[in-house]
């Protein structure tokens, strides 16, 4: 009696070892081969992206490369993969989840130079191909001076000096960029001003390697971005072997340190489209 007890429970937890095996396999290929969860954790992408939102990236716009699965790195990565399979070429204005070419961490930015586009800042205006991209003022972005997100991060103002509690202000203009066809508008997004003598607000004339890509964040003064070189620390072009996905909708939004503070939650932006 007490056998056959021994062998029911013998039974019984490599059943529950085979189960929980089987779910690590597909949550394993779910994250590779479709979606990838992320939570923003910066306000560079302010204000198509806010501190704490949750998406998942779509990992099949672009195709597969080596940085597709997880813990993948330079010198490692469970995906043997040489350049992309099933390649597909993103579009300017696409918000993009990358591999970072130095630090090896994802980041998150807006796709603004293809291939052979020539990109400038010029008085805090972007410059694509010798054309500034047309824009519209909207009403300045608002927000709370406080600690965001589990960093505890305190925006920048284009009002400070401003105390914890106080109304954070960021000029805000919506910004169409050129479409695929020459004189034709493409995609519009908002972008934000903090400075207007930030110093990146004029740069020198980036021209995009084949192959490779230039990103912005939103929040124009407080992005580490393709206009700063990567021999001084900063993005510069990524190839495109280093694309992970596209961020198409958030899912979940939370201003709080915690998702369980559900007093911070922000209904207004669940399954919200990332524009």
């Amino acid at each position: 009696m007490a056998k056959a007890k021994a062998k029911k429970n013998e039974g019984g937890i490599t059943e529950t070892i085979k189960t929980i095996v089987w779910a690590l396999l597909i949550a394993g290929v779910f994250r590779t081969l479709f979606f990838q969860p992320f939570w923003i954790p910066s306000g560079s992408m302010k204000d198509t992206l806010l501190v704490g939102d949750f998406l998942f990236v779509n990992k099949m716009a672009y195709g597969y490369s080596r940085y597709s699965c997880p813990f993948s790195s330079p010198t490692f990565s469970p995906c043997p993969i040489e350049g992309r399979l099933f390649s597909s070429e993103p579009e300017r204005g696409d918000v993009v989840v990358f591999r970072h070419p130095t630090q090896n961490v994802d980041f998150i930015k807006r796709l603004i130079g293809l291939p052979g586009d020539r990109i400038q800042m010029i008085n805090g205006v972007l410059n694509i191909n010798g054309e500034p991209v047309q824009l519209q003022d909207r009403p300045p972005f608002e927000e709370v001076k406080e600690p965001q997100g589990p960093q505890g991060l305190t925006p920048r103002c284009a009002n400070d000096p401003v105390g914890f509690g106080g109304i954070c202000l960021k000029g805000r203009q919506t910004e169409t960029l050129p479409g695929n066809t020459p004189g034709e508008p493409g995609r519009s997004h908002d972008i934000l001003n903090i400075s207007d003598n930030w110093i990146v607000d004029n740069t020198p004339v980036f021209t995009v390697p084949e192959g490779q890509y230039f990103f912005m964040g939103d929040n124009r003064d407080d992005s580490e971005d393709s206009r700063f070189p990567q021999s001084a620390g900063g993005l510069g072009f990524v190839p495109k072997e280093y694309l992970v996905g596209r961020a198409d909708r958030v899912v979940f939004s939370s201003a709080g340190r915690s998702l369980f503070y559900f007093w911070t939650w922000r209904a207004d932006r669940f399954f919200k489209a990332v524009d």
